[in-house]
């Protein structure tokens, strides 16, 4: 997660919301990294999992990511869960939950589904405290 968390303060540089992921293959060694970036590209996609999900599977030459784990500093909104499941990432480990867009426990639970063909391991609130902190500061400077 402190991998993650230095792509989400890396993303504040941008004025992107500040959101970070990693990628971890199955000997725990981080492959690829993700920040938000649509402020930055201009691209409503750039969320910090889905850059960070494109980017393994690009180094990979494959679009099948089971054996692998996102890490990601906020819950995954809908997009995101569905790129999760998408690349049939064995597990998603996320900090803070959000009560707004949160698709993987809090407003939806995409993940862990029954009516849908894969299902995703998931570990909430890891390091939550910083994440929501890093969050919640960035929203008070902007009003």
């Amino acid at each position: 997660m402190a991998e993650a968390l230095a792509e989400a303060r890396a993303a504040l540089a941008t004025g992107d919301v500040p959101v970070g992921a990693v990628v971890v293959d199955e000997s725990g060694v981080v492959i690829a990294r993700g920040r938000n970036e649509r402020e930055a590209t201009g691209d409503p996609t750039a969320h910090a999992e889905v850059v960070a999900l494109r980017a393994a599977a690009a180094l990979r030459g494959d679009w099948n990511l089971a054996s692998c784990i996102l890490v990601v500093t906020l819950e995954p909104c809908a997009m995101c869960a569905g790129a999760a499941l998408a690349s049939r990432v064995g597990r998603v480990v996320y900090g803070a939950w959000d009560d707004k867009a949160g698709a993987v426990g809090s407003v939806y639970d995409l993940l862990r589904d029954r009516r849908l063909p894969h299902r995703v391991e998931v570990v909430a609130g890891v390091d939550a405290d910083l994440s929501s902190a890093m969050l919640r500061q960035f929203f008070d400077d902007r009003r």
